[in-house]
């Protein structure tokens, strides 16, 4: 009961800081309480190195989130955090398991060194009946009776000390199967985590390298809505078309890539125009032409239930449209990669 309590303490604790956090993402939330709940539990006792090294990979989380709250390097950190603190909980478990069983193999010794013990006494006593019946020259049918008598106590007695025996083995058995699934279970739930914590390191570090180089080309930014990768019309667009220009397979190639290395995130296309032509003409073209980039990703081989387009017309330039280069840079395509705590 004090361990519920005690869970649904930090788990209220947490509810309460992620609330007034907004800013926090969501990896660095979940690393917190993981670590929290394997601080209180088990772990302190039984894996203290692991929870250590759980303890350590927080503070690197809270360190890069202290310096920049919405990096992926934060993410990164607070997902491995995580799972430390996990493993650290699992690591105590098997631990926990295994005194379990020695407990329960040096309850078994006792138990039957107390009956064979009671045993011993019970035929002691039972010999010693008999000889001072022998002694006191009683009839020998009387003898005899009494001798009958104390077999079947004996008897008795064996056969108590028998089931009684039998349904500690059969206990020990349970106790044991039960030991060696969770050792099992715990072993894979280890094994787990460190192959789903390789997995997504290598998946995310490929991302970021894919990132790094598509910024050598293009504007990448980080911003509320997530990473925004933004490519002017004077590559992909002449003023009032929405096919794409020559030469524009090759960049957007490149943002397939770095599209692909991080394949489970959500992706948004939007289009927009110069201020040249009429609001619903602009509006319209403007989706024409991040429907034309989205099926171009799509065609590469990006998960469509993953991507969405939307036009967004002449609004928010970046660029002053009386010039022609301003109007070229605000007929751009900007794909944002959301952050995986959004939809």
């Amino acid at each position: 009961m004090k361990k519920y309590r005690s869970l649904l303490a930090i788990a209220t604790c947490a509810a309460v800081l992620y609330g007034c956090a907004g800013s926090v993402p969501s990896e660095l939330a979940d690393a917190r309480l993981a670590y929290q709940t394997a601080n209180a539990g088990p772990a302190a006792q039984h894996a203290p190195a692991e929870l250590h090294k759980a303890k350590e990979a927080l503070d690197q989380a809270e360190l890069s989130f202290s310096d920049d709250s919405g990096s992926y390097q934060t993410r990164d950190l607070a997902y491995v955090a995580q799972r430390r603190a996990q493993m650290a909980d699992a690591q105590a478990s098997i631990i926990m398991a295994q005194d379990r069983k020695d407990l329960s193999d040096k309850s078994y010794e006792v138990t039957q060194g107390a009956l064979l013990k009671e045993r011993t006494e019970d035929l002691g006593a039972t010999r010693t009946a008999l000889a001072v019946s022998e002694e006191s020259g009683e009839a020998a049918s009387a003898r005899a009776a009494r001798e009958q008598k104390a077999r079947v106590a004996a008897e008795n007695t064996t056969a108590k000390q028998s089931t009684l025996l039998r349904e500690k083995s059969a206990d020990l058995t349970q106790t044991r199967t039960a030991l060696a699934a969770s050792e099992q279970t715990g072993q894979a739930t280890a094994d787990q985590l460190a192959a789903e914590q390789k997995i997504s390191s290598d998946a995310e570090k490929k991302a970021a390298v894919a990132l790094a180089a598509l910024a050598k080309l293009t504007a990448v930014r980080e911003d509320a809505r997530g990473t925004v990768i933004s490519l002017s019309g004077s590559v992909l667009f002449r003023s009032n078309e929405s096919n794409l220009m020559p030469g524009a397979d090759s960049r957007l190639d490149q943002v397939v890539d770095a599209l692909n290395a991080d394949g489970d995130r959500n992706v948004v296309v939007e289009g927009y125009t110069d201020s040249q032509g009429s609001d619903g003409y602009n509006l319209d073209l403007s989706r024409r032409r991040a429907e034309v980039v989205r099926d171009y990703l799509v065609r590469r081989g990006y998960d469509a239930s993953r991507i969405r387009s939307l036009g967004i017309g002449e609004a928010n330039p970046i660029a002053d449209n009386a010039t022609a280069e301003g109007r070229a840079n605000n007929r751009r395509v900007e794909i944002i990669l959301e952050r995986k705590s959004e939809r």
